[in-house]
């Protein structure tokens, strides 16, 4: 069976998506350029999100005293030993709030990846009170020249969550950073977490329909995961009774509803995360990597007979997206 998106998958996977727009694999290309967070400097807190440790999701060869240049030389070395098939890569820029800069330094960094012959666009993270109109007009006219995504850290759509783990903004802030993104024709990701405290499975269900309203081209979920050193792992110490990890098998019953309510249209970059273990505060799943969590998940759908977006809404007015 084909599905909506074009493909035999039960959901809209980011490969796939991939190899519609550009015909062939696509591998990102991590860059660290350097920028901080206003979370961190003092401008909102100095403590910054109680989840953060950026190093625990920043590959070795990313270094922010090297040049763009040389961090997307090593990176495409480094992915070529892995993944033999990727024939162009997507630079992206993910360690902290990479719009958080004035817009000359960002016309700088962004150009410098650009001009690279191997590189076909750029995946830029960041958070949604880092942009302004200004700026996504810069990336709005990189966007008619090469493939750009601004990716949003939203989290949850919670905002009693938000001010639980001190994100520093709201979801309102969130909305309308996505929906000025959009309108200038710039693809747009959000990313958020699964498993906050304070958060039930019935609450995360629930939110998919405020995802849903949102003109998103990407999204990707992550379950919680501690790290050492993070204000969230003292408070784990402190009061257990506030969080709650599901083994594999339970994440996967709640990941199957949220996708059954999942739009139909947003490809599914990720819905799950992986740290080396040193990180972990908690042991969390072990060596688990996410290509078993993915065989695990299209199993579990094959199973269930189940989909992508077939509790999905389809008296709903249609979204330009």
């Amino acid at each position: 069976m084909i599905y909506p998106w074009g493909d035999e998958r039960r959901f809209n996977s980011y490969a796939a998506y991939f190899r519609r727009v550009f015909g062939h694999r696509m591998q990102k290309v991590t860059i660290n350029a350097g920028f901080s967070c206003p979370n961190r400097d003092g401008t909102i807190s100095t403590g910054g999100c109680t989840f953060c440790d950026n190093a625990a999701f920043t590959p070795s060869y990313c270094d922010a005293t090297k040049s763009i240049t040389q961090q997307i030389d090593e990176g495409i070395e480094f992915h070529r030993r892995r993944y033999r098939t990727a024939q162009q890569y997507l630079a992206y820029f993910q360690s902290f709030s990479n719009t958080y800069a004035p817009l000359e330094r960002l016309r700088k960094c962004y150009d410098e990846a650009l001009a690279h012959p191997d590189i076909a666009g750029i995946v830029v993270g960041t958070r949604p009170d880092c942009v302004d109109e200004q700026k996504l007009n810069y990336f709005a006219e990189l966007s008619r020249k090469k493939y750009v995504t601004i990716e949003y850290g939203v989290e949850s759509c919670y905002d009693e969550t938000l001010r639980r783990i001190n994100r520093g903004h709201d979801f309102a802030t969130a909305e309308q950073a996505i929906r000025m993104t959009a309108e200038r024709g710039i693809h747009c990701g959000a990313h958020f977490i699964l498993g906050l405290p304070g958060e039930s499975d019935e609450m995360l269900i629930e939110q998919v329909e405020r995802i849903n309203s949102l003109p998103l081209t990407t999204v990707k979920f992550h379950q919680l995961q501690l790290f050492r050193g993070t204000a969230l792992a003292r408070e784990w110490d402190e009061h257990p009774e506030r969080f709650r990890f599901w083994t594999i098998e339970e994440y996967l019953d709640l990941f199957v509803e949220i996708l059954r309510r999942l739009r139909p249209d947003i490809v599914v970059e990720r819905f799950a995360g992986e740290a080396p273990p040193r990180y972990h505060h908690t042991r969390g799943w072990g060596l688990v990597r996410n290509e078993e969590l993915l065989a695990m998940l299209d199993k579990r759908l094959e199973q269930q007979d189940v989909h992508q977006g077939d509790f999905f809404n389809i008296f709903a007015p249609k979204l330009e997206i």
